[in-house]
């Protein structure tokens, strides 16, 4: 067959570009040609004859040998565009040529003296007799124009639409590329016969599209994060023409695709079959393309208009990038593919797409909400969410799933529907239950914050405000999930935590508001949790009269020196757990992992709304800096309005604090318990057991009750109608965009890539900015 010739030659042309050293002229088509003509190497090829240390001595010793091979290669790219690929000479160059780029490019991004390179004018880069503004595009423009072009190549790319052999091979210029759309959904009705040969090819242009746009690792993360990336920058402008047909491709190779049979993928491996290195290759380059700072720009609003296409012509302009611009103006339900949201999830580069889809367009938010379809979405993040909590190399997996999840609870339909039966019954290790998907949910929360890894602390005030958000729909808790509820305020009301913390106490005013709202909106259904608050109620008792004097302070951060957990576990009634379940497994060691920027706080991620009468939700004024912090604030909140403080603002403010010592270790003092002990909303709950315990009490005596399911069904009947404090307004916490998050997912999502793309190891042993890359 000649291959190992074919290797061994092309290994000679590297060795020789390595060696000379005169630079070698471009016209000297007989020795360039040895690295792309001749041979038939594979991706894994190049990467095993083209070693790192050579690229980087031709790059310092020989920069003219390099700069030539990058400019011949992208030339060979071009000509392949405009002549169609026809033979299978011509299609074997392009293979060659993006192979090698694509090993290349990662090596000219690192090295800041070269980044400006491609986007430079090659001294005659145009071919003979081309029109002078082609002359003058930098060699970037004409290597993303070549990729787009090919990715619609006849024959090559997609399926030729000739009746025969005989008919005129179809003109690559004027060819319409939204008729060769590569799969039916949005925009396309078709659904072309698969080609595991055309599947090879875009992935190759798909896996060297996405090396262009790698720059962006070797980028320090900004803390304005308002650098576009100019790859991506140009891809997706009206400069290239291809635009809507590949941003349709992209999305609907992805979702249609239907992994062989439904279930959670234990391997984490969510594709088996041939058409796995393409979607995953899709699905990282719109995420890529998509990765737009939509706080610090104006998205397009989407109205009710529906057009004759997929996507709302009606819509003013939206931000420059097209792909954005055109996901956020998907209307018709129609194009929402049957159980495509089913099918996004299973991955971490769906669910950063499936974020994406929700926050740049509010239509596809509410079409997943208005049905249950959104708990196809939730049992799988839920599956993840608890089977890497105990793995450090998956926090960025714990980040986004939360991430979502707060992202959806801050709408109404969310909460109302996590009151539909969870009968799917995935395999988990957490307790046993019948119940719904809001005890589901409750549960697997429970056990991220019992029996997580440390590094999950900063989401303890996510995890709690989703709970707060779609508490005021819950109908009807588990016994379950009412007693995990009360284990998480027993273990975050422990005097030795609360001190120990300038931030602690915020998670007992987060619980405390899901009992309120429960008890408020949602009282007759909900006797498991009421029958759970009785049981419980010194805990309740506890806090109204919590120690403020020095020597219990004293006496409580001696305790926890003695008591290392973060939480005690102890009655938190694990239980048996589910049939067919595995623990979960930290990370083995030696895995790799890529470093994270902080994630902003709760204050940040969040702005409050005000839920009224007539269910629709009203903004509230953000409160000033000086006032933002419930812990200076002087003004004390009545006890029937939901507290509406923020972590954030005192945790960057105990540094300022005069309770800090002189070695900046924070200490409590009894002023500062008093400033918010005196706010904590326990006046419906302290009237609750006021009233209900000595009905039960008298109830057992009377009737010498011990059955629990007789005291709930007392409860089940009984009622607090004018007896509880006016039911305060429902306050709801929802996302929003902002810089610091724009800048976590952009370097989760480069981390994420990095990991995945191991054949070849595209960026492996390149000097990345964007994040670190540590082992467990």
């Amino acid at each position: 067959m000649g291959t190992a010739d074919s290797k061994l030659n092309f290994r000679k042309a590297v060795i020789q570009l390595t060696t000379k050293t005169q630079p070698v002229e471009a016209t000297d088509d007989a020795f360039w040609d040895q690295f792309w003509a001749d041979s038939a190497t594979s991706v894994q090829d190049v990467f095993a004859l083209v070693p790192a240390a050579e690229i980087r001595a031709v790059r310092e010793e020989s920069p003219s040998n390099l700069a030539t091979l990058c400019y011949k290669a992208v030339e060979k790219l071009v000509q392949g565009s405009e002549s169609g690929c026809h033979s299978e000479k011509e299609k074997q160059i392009v293979l060659n040529c993006c192979r090698l780029l694509t090993r290349v490019l990662p090596y000219i991004f690192e090295d800041p003296d070269w980044r400006g390179f491609f986007w430079s004018t090659v001294p005659g880069a145009g071919q003979e007799g081309g029109e002078e503004d082609e002359n003058a595009r930098p060699l970037a423009e004409s290597l993303l124009l070549a990729i787009a072009d090919l990715l619609f190549c006849p024959d090559f790319t997609v399926q030729s639409h000739r009746k025969s052999a005989v008919d005129s091979a179809e003109d690559i210029h004027s060819l319409d590329s939204c008729e060769y759309i590569w799969e039916a959904g949005v925009g396309f009705a078709h659904s072309p016969q698969p080609n595991y040969t055309h599947d090879l090819n875009r992935t190759e242009l798909l896996k060297l599209l996405l090396t262009c746009f790698s720059e962006a690792m070797y980028l320090p993360p900004a803390p304005d994060s308002n650098s576009a990336n100019p790859w991506v920058q140009f891809f997706c402008s009206t400069e290239n023409r291809h635009a809507l047909p590949l941003f349709t491709s992209l999305l609907n190779i992805v979702c249609a695709y239907d992994p062989v049979g439904y279930g959670i993928p234990y391997n984490h491996l969510l594709f088996s079959d041939y058409r796995e290195p393409l979607v995953e290759e899709a699905a990282q380059v719109l995420i890529v393309t998509l990765d737009y700072d939509s706080a610090t720009s104006t998205s397009p609003t989407v109205d009710g208009t529906t057009t004759g296409t997929a996507m709302d012509d009606a819509d003013p302009p939206g931000p420059e990038n097209l792909f954005v611009n055109y996901l956020s103006r998907i209307h018709r339900e129609e194009t929402y593919l049957p159980n495509s949201a089913k099918k996004i999830q299973f991955h971490q580069e769906l669910l950063v797409l499936f974020w994406k889809l929700c926050d740049f367009n509010k239509k596809f938010l509410f079409f997943v909400l208005k049905s249950s379809d959104v708990l196809d979405i939730l049992v799988p993040i839920l599956f993840f969410l608890n089977d890497a909590r105990a793995d450090q190399s998956r926090v960025g997996l714990m980040h986004i799933g939360v991430f979502i999840l707060l992202l959806l609870s801050g709408e109404r339909n969310f909460g109302v529907r996590l009151n539909k039966p969870y009968s799917v019954r995935v395999p988990m290790d957490i307790p046993v239950f019948t119940g719904t998907h809001a005890d589901l949910l409750i549960v697997v929360f429970h056990k991220i914050i019992t029996s997580g890894h440390q590094r999950l602390q900063p989401l303890f005030d996510c995890l709690l405000t989703i709970i707060v958000n779609v508490s005021p729909y819950l109908k009807s808790l588990s016994m379950v999930a009412a007693n995990k509820l009360l284990h998480l305020l027993e273990a975050f009301s422990t005097t030795w935590f609360l001190f120990s913390a300038v931030q602690n106490h915020h998670l007992v005013f987060f619980l405390l508001e899901v009992f309120n709202n429960i008890i408020q909106y949602q009282f007759d259904g909900n006797s498991n949790l009421v029958y759970a608050i009785i049981r419980k109620r010194s805990v309740f008792h506890q806090l109204a009269n919590l120690p403020t004097d020095m020597p219990s302070i004293h006496k409580a951060l001696q305790r926890r020196k003695r008591t290392p957990e973060t939480l005690s576990r102890t009655n938190s009634q694990e239980g048996v757990s589910m049939e067919g379940s595995c623990p979960a497994a930290p990370a083995e060691p030696g895995t790799l992992k890529t470093s994270l920027v902080a994630t902003p706080g709760i204050d940040k991620l969040t702005e409050k709304s005000q839920v009224s009468e007539d269910g629709t939700m009203k903004s509230l004024e953000p409160e000033s800096s000086r006032s933002s912090d419930v812990s200076s604030s002087p003004a004390r909140k009545s006890e029937g309005e939901p507290w509406d403080g923020e972590p954030g603002q005192a945790c960057r403010e105990q540094q300022q604090s005069p309770t800090a010592s002189a070695g900046g270790q924070w200490n409590p003092t009894p002023d500062w318990i008093l400033s918010w002990k005196s706010k904590l909303p326990l006046q419906t709950i302290m009237r609750l057991l006021q009233v209900l315990v000595p009905q039960v009490e008298k109830i057992c005596i009377d009737k010498g009750l011990t059955d629990e399911s007789e005291i709930l069904k007392f409860l089940q009947h009984g009622t607090l109608v004018g007896l509880l404090p006016v039911p305060h307004p429902i306050l709801i916490r929802k996302y929003q965009a902002n810089s610091g998050t724009a800048m976590w997912f952009r370097t989760y999502m480069w981390g994420v890539i990095y990991l995945r793309n191991v054949d070849p190891p595209v960026w492996y042993d390149t000097d990345v900015k964007l994040f670190e890359i540590q082992r467990v």
